[in-house]
């Protein structure tokens, strides 16, 4: 999960390769949501045995209860 302490926008999704994927939504990317947002932090991670059980996840993350999760480890 990454956010933008500039714009109060959080970004949610998986990745098979974490480091990449960020210099994608911080420098590389030249189109997408994330790009109006930059810069962005990464302020939480999971990891996953399978990307069936990451989907999962995240699709729980953008849940009411989960969306309550993410403002709790933003503003704590």
């Amino acid at each position: 999960m990454v956010y933008s302490e500039k714009f109060n926008k959080n970004y949610t999704g998986f990745t098979s390769n974490l480091i990449e994927r960020f210099k994608s939504h911080n420098f590389l990317g030249t189109k997408g949501h994330t790009l109006k947002f930059r810069p962005w932090k990464v302020i939480y991670v999971e990891f996953f045995p399978s990307k069936a059980e990451a989907m999962k996840r995240e699709k729980y993350l953008k849940t009411g209860i989960g969306r309550e999760f993410i403002k709790n480890l933003i503003h704590n």
